[in-house]
């Protein structure tokens, strides 16, 4: 598991000079969002390659719950952009549109969250992970906090994900997403996206990009949605998709996740459906777009 090595590395590298280098270069652009010079590397990580390695790089820092949930909320918007946006660009959407949203949505959440939040200025609590009681001081003392912080990253964030797994198989065997799909065709209208597109964001806001990808690129090459239509609906799942695990992992890192959530899902509707009424079905964008057949 990814959280392992990353958590190790960085812990071990926290008490190096190197570290201290790159943290004080990154302060001031980082400061625009409430956030330390070392917070840059979860949202590297998190971007380049996933949540868990940007989580397991968060355990290893000493952040405040305002800085967590702003890396929370940042990361929640942008993450894994190599691969969801590769799935994106095989859809038919554009593979820069989508990533130039969710880096603009991921900038503009940091910024706000840190203009209007006044709070959480205490220490954040990382579940499983207590606090150490000093700093520790020689190679062995680091690498045994590192190990720690590690071991027991790994131990909380594995529970959730067997779990949030053990729910969505439930949800597969019980045949959860046709029902969740015919609830969402009402709602689909406002958003520019007919019903027929229902089954693909159901299968987006359940699975994710990545582990949906399957069911996104067969309801793509099945149904013949014109180039704005599955470009909103592409804005709309980069923007809230897989809403069980992308929300649940963030449990260990000891803040509230329900407005993650909330806060999501209303900028999808809201930004799409500004969107779709802004841009109107013209002869160039209904026709259908090109999806990979392979």
């Amino acid at each position: 598991m990814i959280i392992f090595p990353v958590t190790l590395v960085v812990s071990f590298l926290r008490y190096t000079p190197l570290f201290d280098a790159a943290v004080s270069s990154l302060t001031p652009v980082m400061g625009l969002f409430g956030l330390p010079g070392e917070a840059a590397l979860p949202l590297v990580l998190g971007n380049f390659l996933n949540l868990y390695a940007a989580i397991g790089a968060m355990l290893a820092m000493d952040l405040t719950v305002k800085q967590v949930f702003i890396l929370a909320l940042m990361l929640s918007f942008s993450h894994g952009l190599p691969v969801e946006s590769a799935v994106c660009k095989r859809i038919g959407a554009g593979f820069w549109i989508v990533t130039g949203f969710r880096v603009a949505l991921a900038l503009a959440a940091g910024l706000l969250v840190n203009l209007l939040w006044r709070g959480g200025s205490e220490p954040a609590s990382y579940g499983l992970v207590a606090p150490a009681q000093a700093e520790p001081e020689g190679f062995f003392e680091v690498a045994a906090a590192a190990f720690g912080a590690a071991f027991f990253g790994v131990v909380q964030i594995s529970l959730i994900v067997l779990a949030v797994m053990f729910v969505i198989q439930i949800l597969k065997d019980l045949g959860a997403l046709g029902l969740f799909a015919r609830m969402t065709k009402p709602l689909l209208k406002p958003l520019g996206i007919s019903s027929r597109g229902s089954v693909t964001m159901a299968g987006g806001l359940v699975f994710g990009l990545a582990f949906g990808a399957g069911i996104i690129l067969e309801q793509a090459r099945e149904h013949d949605f014109s180039r704005r239509e599955i470009t909103l609906i592409a804005l709309f799942l980069c923007a809230c998709h897989a809403v069980i695990e992308d929300t649940l992992i963030f449990i260990p890192l000891g803040i509230n996740v329900l407005p993650l959530l909330v806060i999501r899902l209303v900028t999808a509707v809201v930004l799409v459906a500004l969107i779709a009424a802004l841009w109107k079905e013209t002869s160039a964008t209904s026709k259908t777009p090109v999806v990979n057949k392979d």
